[in-house]
């Protein structure tokens, strides 16, 4: 059973629930294109039974892979960029601690691959000469630049401090069953492989081995992960009814949304732990949606912080944009606000009160506002932050992303428009077979 609740009430003022019941039929299409395989992209809809197709054998292999690096290493390297580390990290934080640096597990996970950034890796490196350390390196072709070059320079830095033979059995490379750099090279050094499945896009990616090994790695239990996934795999499906199926019922509101003028979506938390799980999201809507001049744009703040900065737009700012809020109702741990003889803040109105009852009393007081202002909420709660629960949030955001997508009338799984900058840096960096772009990109700089 599913602890997931949607809420969509508060976007009844701007689109009524008879409109957003308008979307019905749509939905309805747009899930029979998911199942029947109909509908563009049709080719990268392995994600879609995954959770309920994953072999107990696999999830096995994953375990015993993460449990041989954890005991013989002290730091883990993810390296990987796009879908092939937000989701694992995502996840990851979720589930670990505010406090990281201060944190006395290990292994510690790094990532790396996901910028190119010199200091970033000249620094990473300097931890690793005093370190232990594996590395998993995430790439279906094996040559995607951010990446290849941390890669690169990490593999060299691991054969040179502990030898070739042993760097090969510290290194796991998830990458393509057959082909690609990385294929080849893995097969030729020995590593230990995962695939990553033909029909499965980046950033649909975090059941597959892509995100279940890091998972695994930071020690939490990836059987829960996908035991959550599962359950809204189940809510979502094609035989339930469009009311009660809470991914073509956040799909349809916010594409109702967008027909009245709402172009922009806010998605807000209010819990620290769950920021990466917004980069997360916006990787997953902004690659999905944004083609051919259309799409909702997707962004991210993190309450009750941001509501000093950022709130002060969402309350008064242009009328474009609709909040989707992330709401966790139970946390982990119990702290309550002392009483103080002095009072000299005002506050002992909240002693013996709970800090999340303040919290809550803050999301609430924020709906109330920003709806007031004309901001349209839509509420996605779950009972804790915890696998399960992160399990059916992915799954239910891939599976809205999917129907959503089809609505919008795109491709929901391609990503055409990535390329761009890569044919303008290949070309600026005079890359072999690109003489021609970079003869055109130059005489363009000198006008």
């Amino acid at each position: 059973m599913t602890g997931l609740k949607l809420d969509v009430s508060n976007v009844y003022s701007f689109v009524s629930e008879k409109n957003i019941l308008g979307f019905r039929d749509g939905a309805g299409a747009s899930l029979r294109k998911l199942y029947d395989k109909t509908g563009a992209g049709s080719d990268f809809l392995g994600w879609l039974d995954l959770p309920s197709r994953i072999s107990d054998a696999e999830i096995r292999d994953i375990e015993e892979t993460a449990a041989l690096l954890r005991s013989h290493a002290e730091v883990i390297v993810v390296v990987g960029i796009g879908g092939s580390y937000l989701g694992a990290r995502a996840i990851i934080s979720a589930l670990g601690s505010n406090f990281e640096a201060f944190d006395e597990k290990l292994p510690r996970l790094i990532f790396a691959g996901q910028n190119i950034g010199e200091d970033y890796l000249h620094e990473l490196l300097g931890i690793l000469d005093r370190k232990s350390y594996a590395i998993i390196v995430i790439s279906k072709s094996g040559t995607t630049t951010e990446p290849a070059i941390a890669f690169r320079l990490l593999k060299n830095h691991l054969e040179a401090k502990i030898g070739p033979e042993e760097a090969g059995r510290l290194i796991v490379a998830i990458t393509d069953r057959q082909k690609g750099a990385l294929r080849k090279l893995a097969d030729q050094s020995g590593y230990k492989t995962f695939v990553i499945p033909d029909d499965t896009g980046g950033r649909y990616s975090v059941l597959t081995p892509v995100g279940l090994l890091p998972i695994a790695c930071a020690g939490c239990d990836i059987r829960r992960f996908i035991s959550g996934a599962k359950s809204l795999q189940e809510a979502t499906g094609a035989g339930i009814r469009f009311e009660d199926n809470p991914s073509a019922l956040y799909a349809a509101t916010r594409n109702a949304l967008y027909q009245k003028g709402k172009t922009t979506e806010i998605l807000a938390n209010y819990d620290s732990r769950l920021n990466y799980f917004s980069e997360w999201w916006k990787q997953l809507y902004g690659e999905s949606e944004g083609k051919e001049n259309r799409g909702i744009f997707p962004a991210s703040v993190n309450f009750t912080a941001d509501l000093h900065s950022m709130g002060q737009y969402i309350q008064e700012g242009e009328r474009r944009l609709f909040e989707t809020i992330l709401s966790v109702e139970n946390p982990h741990s119990t702290l309550k606000i002392p009483e103080d003889a002095g009072n000299l803040d005002g506050l002992n109105f909240l002693a013996g009160k709970r800090i999340s009852e303040v919290n809550k009393m803050a999301e609430l007081g924020t709906l109330l506002a920003h709806v007031d202002g004309g901001v349209p909420n839509i509420r996605v709660g779950i009972p804790e932050i915890s696998e399960y629960h992160l399990g059916e949030l992915v799954y239910f955001f891939e599976k809205a992303c999917g129907i959503s997508g089809y609505l919008l009338g795109v491709n929901p799984f391609d990503q055409p428009g990535v390329e761009a900058y890569k044919k303008n840096m290949f070309a600026l960096l005079e890359k072999p077979g690109y003489e021609e772009e970079t003869k055109a990109i130059r005489k363009y700089l000198k006008k």
